[in-house]
């Protein structure tokens, strides 16, 4: 699972960074950027919701082969994408992900299954590996991101250099399917044994989690990774190398954070360590936008690299703790899923801001809604403990 995960997020590392520098290439401009981000995120939603619920009823590891062939698919798609409509249809039906976290049909079919093997007691250290992996993995993909100016220096033509990232993007859902095709085919149950409803007794508070984590990640919407990169291009004229390292060194930065946020966990709990290292990584992002000097930017985006995911191992494994087992893939799914929606209407706005010239405003909505986030996550979650707090 982990080697899955490396796996696909260096695909993601990369393709975040050059997604936004291909469809300018086509002819697209920020607002159309942005419309695809967002079609991206929306279509990454809905798969996510139909792939959580069929996960109670199917092997999971027949739905992670079947997402590694779609993601074969979307490499192989955006090659051969050249107008405006036909890409908006591969980022809407498609697994690249447009944002730095890991949003896609894989994750609750991950989570599940990463779950299903670790202990209460080992469970938020799992994660943290796993994420840990799977941001280095990142790193080293927005490192990659660099390869087509290597390849323009030996007559390779731009465009076509840009599309052989594409096709790396493919091979590489053809090497997550071999690791999954590994992972142990689930116990056989018969339709009595099934569960009557993916969600029991949990729903409520599966449900409450849903619709904060929506808020995060509709002010998550305004700085994904994509937008980033377009940003930093468009106010610093920040060149594709430059900006290949400086989300490589974001990714490790966040990377060295999650055994952290595992450690911190143990002390002073999930909630605590999800709340008090996001919001002083948000201050850093508003910090980031209002600043005119490019080194004093990237210094307060390098810090908020270093806080701003530290919730994501602690997060994930709190919503595998506070529900039941056969709950898990669901959860998993419905918690992810308003994240996707969310997250999938605020890049269009983000890209209407920069057509507007409003570059800054962007990145002060993500910081200033994800602070407010942050206090209501607190207000209504500090006294549901996992198994393992009580």
């Amino acid at each position: 699972m982990y080697a899955a995960r490396a796996f696909r997020d260096f695909g993601d590392g990369f393709a975040a960074v050059l997604l936004p520098v291909y469809l300018a290439s086509i002819g697209l401009g920020p607002l159309e950027i942005g419309f695809v981000a967002t079609a991206a995120l929306l279509g990454s939603a809905l798969l996510t919701l139909g792939i959580g619920f069929l996960a109670v009823r199917a092997d999971l590891r027949t739905l992670l082969l079947a997402s590694s062939g779609l993601m074969i698919a979307t490499g192989l798609a955006y090659t051969q994408s050249s107008t405006y409509e036909l890409v908006l249809l591969v980022a809407f039906l498609g697994t690249i992900n447009p944002s730095s976290g890991s949003v896609s049909i894989f994750v609750p079919l991950e989570h599940a299954v990463l779950s299903r093997f670790v202990a209460d007691a080992d469970r938020t250290k799992a994660f943290a590996r796993y994420s840990l992996l799977g941001a280095l993995a990142a790193a080293f993909g927005a490192l990659a991101a660099t390869s087509p100016d290597f390849l323009v220096t030996i007559g390779i033509s731009r465009l076509t250099a840009l599309k052989a990232m594409f096709v790396l993007y493919a091979s590489l859902g053809v090497a997550g399917s071999l690791v999954y095709a590994r992972i142990p085919v689930g116990p056989k149950t018969s339709p009595q044994e099934r569960p009557a409803a993916t969600l029991g007794p949990s729903r409520a508070i599966v449900y409450k989690l849903a619709a904060l984590f929506s808020i995060d990640a509709f002010a998550g919407g305004f700085a994904v990774q994509s937008l980033m990169a377009l940003w930093l291009f468009s106010k610093f004229g920040l060149s594709l190398w430059a900006a290949g390292m400086f989300f490589f060194w974001s990714g490790v930065l966040s990377a060295v954070s999650f055994p952290i946020a595992a450690w911190l966990s143990k002390r002073i709990g999930l909630v605590n360590t999800m709340v008090f290292t996001h919001i002083p990584s948000s201050i850093c992002l508003i910090l980031a936008a209002l600043v005119p000097n490019l080194h004093a930017s990237l210094a307060f985006l390098l810090a908020r690299a270093a806080l701003s995911q530290m919730d994501v191992p602690t997060r994930s494994s709190y919503v595998m703790a506070v529900v039941t087992p056969p709950e898990r893939p669901a959860a998993a799914s419905v918690t992810s899923v308003p994240r996707s929606l969310a997250a999938a209407a605020s890049p269009a706005i983000a890209g209407a801001l920069f057509a507007a010239g409003l570059e800054a405003w962007p990145l002060v909505i993500c910081g200033v809604l994800k602070i407010l986030y942050d206090f209501a996550f607190l207000w209504a979650f500090r006294h549901i403990k996992p198994p393992e707090e009580r």
